[in-house]
């Protein structure tokens, strides 16, 4: 398998390489940041992609989006430091193949990332407890801040969770990027939440988008 390594501290990356190529990986590349990786991964077109999540000049998050848009046969597993809930969500929702956590130890993270071979999700049984979990609290949630949204915001809001930026919602609505903005901060303010990141999970965990296999 021809992998591509992501991330923006050199002496991991290094580390993780030695790894791969000790278990019979072919490592391509190694970039340390996220718009690298999309560049590289379009240019070499590897069969895996570990990406990190904090990276600079792009995260591994809009990285992933762009590579899965432009290269969908393209596995891609994030490998990251991050245990937040938003962004194991995110992920899954953007098309990555696994989310592993830097602390698992070389022998599991190996037999993750060969079970890719196999059709199998690189993702361990806790983070895999988490993700159904979320999911099973769609029934638990309360539906009433959803309906306190408008048609129009609800359209938005399913696009925020699509993963469209505010230019791209403001194209498809026919409308200015200001007037998106400001429909943005009402959703926000009426689901309780900090940030696209959370209206996005919300949408998800509400039913308004239907969650993707993680497998």
């Amino acid at each position: 398998m021809r992998v591509l390594v992501a991330d923006d501290h050199s002496l991991f990356r290094d580390g993780v390489t030695s790894l791969l190529e000790a278990a019979g990986f072919d490592v391509v590349g190694q970039v340390g940041d996220g718009h690298a990786a999309v560049e590289q991964t379009r240019l070499l077109r590897p069969d895996l992609v570990l990406l990190d999540i904090a990276m600079p000049a792009m995260n591994g998050l809009e990285a992933l989006r762009l590579i899965k848009a432009e290269l969908p046969e393209t596995h891609v597993v994030m490998l990251t430091v991050s245990d937040s809930d938003d962004h194991l969500f995110a992920a899954v929702k953007a098309g990555a193949r696994g989310y592993l956590l830097k602390s698992l130890n070389a022998s599991e993270f190996l037999d993750m990332l060969e079970g890719l071979g196999r059709g199998e999700a690189a993702i361990t049984r806790k983070t895999a407890a988490r993700l159904f979990d979320g999911y099973a609290d769609l029934s638990c949630q309360s539906a009433e801040p959803l309906d306190s949204l408008t048609a129009r915001e609800k359209e938005i809001l399913l696009l925020v969770a699509e993963g469209e930026s505010n230019r791209a919602i403001a194209q498809a609505l026919f409308v200015s990027e200001s007037t998106i903005k400001y429909h943005m901060k009402n959703i926000l303010q009426k689901l309780g939440a900090q940030n696209r990141t959370e209206a996005a999970t919300y949408a998800l965990r509400a039913g308004l988008v239907q969650p993707e296999d993680p497998h």
